[in-house]
């Protein structure tokens, strides 16, 4: 069963909160402990790209400028389409920054949690890219306790903003303005962390992960920019737009009609941008995740009385599982967990995912 005081995080995102900030904010405590089952591990530390490559990807971002990195902490600058309109940079660890972007037609905004030692060590840091769920922005994970999971760890720790109902996607169609999410967080939000902090700006120094509609754009986001994470995470979330006659994709049309583009879908309806649907679907890219570091987990207890949480939960499940035996027979090699309760952040395991995350990523 699901405590009442589960966060109602699913696939379908909250209102974006226009002046929401988080510095200097102490995290919330953990309000589901979980025990770790693991049914599957299949952990891996292969590299994927020699430093060559990562120069190229590093390159094919936004160019040399890309590669620069500050000597100490700094404040951040425009650039890469992002103007920003509000900052945060008073909290030792967290900083805030809102953009206004020509991609997406409010002002999203970002926290970047820095290690406990950027402002003295000089040091360049490997970074995790981590993506809410529904019902939830930018600042849920600080709310989570990402400050305490993070404490100690050389990790750079980068939350944006995805969307009432963004599905982490550029739409097939809009009546409200451009909600071009894909685009703000590839072509955009990294090269400008890499520009503004100091990072490994390549495949090798970055991680993707996220809960629920966040983990299914973790995933998608590995497999569709192949060269862009080394290590990727779905903390409940859907790796299977087709099965079940396409329950994932009619529930991301319809979340974001209603919730986000007055009309608009992310896939087209109703006829599918067969295309798009194949592009982002975890199940039809498995060799794109060849090489990589992959983690998931899924519960396998939805609370039965709770329609939401059963709908979401069992067809991550669902989906997972379908993955998992994909990526066996491909001989590709993941980490699986399955545990107890339903469709919400289990924070031990986004502590166990971050440990992985810094075991597999270049070095600080």
């Amino acid at each position: 069963m699901v405590p009442d005081s589960a966060p109602p995080g699913g696939w379908l995102p909250s209102e974006p909160s226009e002046r929401r900030t988080s510095g200097g904010r102490g995290p919330a405590a953990d309000t589901h402990p979980q025990e770790v089952t693991v049914t599957a591990n299949h952990p891996t530390r292969r590299s994927i790209l020699k430093s060559a490559g990562g120069l190229g990807a590093a390159l094919a971002l936004g160019g040399a400028s890309v590669l620069a990195t500050a000597s100490t902490a700094h404040a951040a600058d425009d650039g890469f389409g992002l103007h920003i309109t509000d900052r945060g940079e008073a909290d030792a660890r967290m900083w805030y920054y809102r953009f206004h972007t020509a991609e997406i037609g409010w002002d999203p905004a970002v926290n970047v949690l820095l290690p406990d030692d950027y402002h003295t060590s000089g040091r360049t840091y490997p970074v995790l890219y981590l993506l809410h769920g529904g019902l939830q922005d930018f600042i849920e994970f600080d709310h989570r306790g990402v400050r305490d999971w993070t404490i100690g760890k050389p990790l750079i720790v980068v939350m944006p903003d995805g969307g009432q109902a963004g599905w982490y996607s550029n739409p097939v169609s809009t009546n409200v303005g451009p909600r071009n999410w894909e685009s703000f967080h590839i072509n955009q939000l990294i090269p400008w962390v890499d520009a503004n902090f100091r990072t490994f700006a390549e495949p090798e120094g970055r991680a993707v992960s996220g809960f629920s509609m966040g983990g299914f754009g973790a995933l998608k986001y590995a497999a569709k920019y192949w060269g862009h994470f080394a290590s990727v995470s779905a903390h409940s979330g859907p790796a299977s737009l087709r099965r079940d006659n396409g329950a994932v994709v009619h529930w991301a049309n319809v979340s974001a009609a209603v919730k986000d583009l007055a009309g608009g879908t992310i896939y087209g309806a109703p006829l599918w941008d067969q295309a798009r649907v194949t592009a982002d679907n975890p199940v039809e890219r498995l060799e794109s995740y060849r090489n990589k570091r992959i983690f998931l987990v899924a519960g396998t207890s939805p609370d039965p009385t709770n329609p939401f949480d059963t709908f979401n939960e069992t067809a991550v499940l669902a989906g997972q599982r379908e993955f998992r035996a994909l990526l066996d027979g491909a001989g590709i090699p993941y980490e699986a967990h399955e545990e107890s309760g339903g469709h919400f952040i289990r924070p031990d395991m986004m502590r166990r995912d971050i440990d992985g995350i810094i075991g597999r990523l270049r070095k600080a």
